[in-house]
């Protein structure tokens, strides 16, 4: 049954990520044409609590995907199984939600204002 819902959760997580990235791939041809400098695309981005949901989404849809996706290859091909590879799955998981959190946050609302 956990495999079932591994499963379920990766392929919702994918049909999350695709709107997602195209959105994103967007968003940065937009700003490369545009000729933005990075000073301009931040203060675009700082303090607004639309692109905070919208990349946090991201970032949340992404470590999830990721996660199962390597605990796949970590039980398949290497072998690991049992509280070790839950152990890694839910560390991968955390440590990119807690990067990529980081990398939403500083792009969003970090120095906002400043």
């Amino acid at each position: 049954m956990l495999t079932l819902r591994l499963y379920m959760a990766q392929r919702l997580t994918a049909l999350i990520m695709a709107p997602l990235t195209i959105g994103h791939l967007a968003v940065m041809i937009y700003a490369v044409q545009g000729g933005l400098s990075v000073a301009e695309i931040l203060a675009r981005t700082q303090g607004s609590l639309a692109w905070f949901l919208f990349y946090g989404s991201f970032v949340l849809a992404v470590s999830v995907h990721a996660a199962i996706g390597i605990r796949v290859i970590l039980y398949e091909w290497l072998g690991v199984k049992g509280v070790m590879l839950a152990g890694l799955s839910w560390s991968l998981c955390a440590l990119l939600l807690g990067l990529g959190g980081r990398a939403v946050w500083a792009v969003t609302f970090a120095g906002a204002g400043a």
